[in-house]
């Protein structure tokens, strides 16, 4: 299927390989949101007269389109944030931090990114608890074995990527909850690189908290998905206080709040940006899901078999399970890399990707990263490869 028509990002003369950072928009979703701003601007849940309801009903509809889209239980259990982190920042200050006790302990992982990692850090050092790490097998992978051999009778919470932004690994989820629940255990996952590439069950995972980012997911910037299970965001305390999330309060001591979801989303939210995400979800469903998966594989194996034959390239994950290939060159620095793809309009990321304690495991600080999509297509991979292959004219253009 050809995507140019879809995305008016893919008809400039640019090849993007840079997916995991953010997506590139179809024409539906950019539609919607020049939509809202140009024949309905007015706020959320604030007006009595026909556009501002018309803007209720699209907001609302929206909250709809996600719990079908993840499978939720209930309506109430999708909260919107302004993206992932902001998602497991309010999981971390608003749930957490009223659960969690000195010596308690935090299961992450080496190869998390920085915003599941930095709001456990902060909670661990405020609060005396401890942050322990799942460790990875030979491929950088993580097991259910390893996590139970990880987890101890302090264990209170298990925080883990479904998939890992660098090394790509497929988690084993479904799995990790069942075993962590039989402990009374929670689990937080982040969704930001699944939920836009294979289908996601809230139910069948049985995860206490999921959280993602519309951007990933061919919506805007600025918004995103906090998931959690309805018994539990009932606990949650919310982070910001404000406009459209109280019922009513006449003094300090008579605060009343609304129910879910409205009172976790304090404030003028980002209607533009749930407008958005909404119709990058019926795109996608369009698309289909199972389809995304699919392509994304054979491009990933594609990748694969081509660089595995130019001696110089050092695969970083070659076994990887997702459409993240992160790889090395002998000899040159990972930015140089970038630079040099981007003299010829090819878009890949170069860094530690905000994984930086994911350089303990795999022994560099920092890698080329290619993150594919549904839109890539085999011929970019072939262009991608033939710059690749020749390192003195790598080197040389350096210079």
């Amino acid at each position: 299927m050809d995507f140019k028509r879809d995305f008016p990002m893919l008809n400039k003369d640019l090849i993007y390989f840079d997916n995991g950072a953010t997506t590139f928009k179809p024409k539906c979703v950019i539609d919607a949101v020049t939509d809202y701003y140009t024949n309905y601007t007015a706020n959320a849940h604030r007006g009595d007269y026909n556009i501002s309801l018309k803007v209720d009903m699209a907001y609302e509809d929206v909250r709809d389109k996600v719990k079908e889209f993840i499978n939720a239980k209930h309506r109430e259990e999708i909260i919107f944030t302004s993206g992932a982190t902001d998602s497991l920042n309010m999981i971390a200050t608003g749930f957490f931090e009223n659960i969690i006790e000195s010596e308690d302990e935090i299961l992450i992982s080496d190869s998390e990114h920085a915003s599941n990692v930095l709001p456990w850090f902060r909670l661990a050092n405020k609060k005396g608890a401890v942050i322990r790490y799942v460790p990875l097998d030979s491929t950088f992978y993580i097991t259910i074995d390893n996590v139970i051999k990880a987890v101890t009778p302090r264990t209170k919470l298990i925080a883990l990527a479904a998939v890992t932004n660098v090394v790509g690994d497929v988690r084993p989820i479904k799995e990790i909850c069942e075993f962590a629940h039989k402990n009374n255990i929670f689990v937080v996952v982040d969704g930001a690189q699944s939920v836009p590439h294979k289908k996601t069950d809230v139910q069948d995972m049985d995860a206490d908290f999921l959280v993602f980012s519309a951007h990933k997911m061919c919506g805007p910037t600025g918004v995103g998905v906090l998931y959690g299970k309805k018994e539990l965001l009932e606990n949650l305390e919310p982070i910001n206080l404000g406009g459209g999330m109280n019922e009513s309060f006449d003094n300090e001591k008579q605060i009343y709040l609304k129910e879910l979801p409205t009172r976790l989303e304090a404030g003028t939210p980002n209607i533009a940006g749930v407008i958005g995400l909404g119709a990058a979800i019926d795109y996608l469903n369009k698309v289909g899901m199972d389809n995304i998966t699919i392509k994304e594989a054979q491009l990933k194996h594609y990748l694969i078999e081509k660089l595995t034959k130019i001696s110089h390239v050092d695969i970083i994950n070659p076994e990887c399970d997702s459409g993240i290939v992160a790889f090395n060159i002998d000899g040159i620095f990972p930015q140089d890399v970038a630079v040099y793809l981007d003299k010829y309009n090819i878009c890949v990321r170069a860094g530690n990707h905000c994984a930086k304690i994911l350089k303990k495991a795999i022994g560099v600080k920092n890698t080329v990263r290619v993150s594919l999509y549904f839109y890539n297509t085999f011929d970019e991979i072939d262009a991608l490869v033939e710059l690749l292959k020749d390192k003195e004219k790598i080197l040389k253009e350096m210079i």
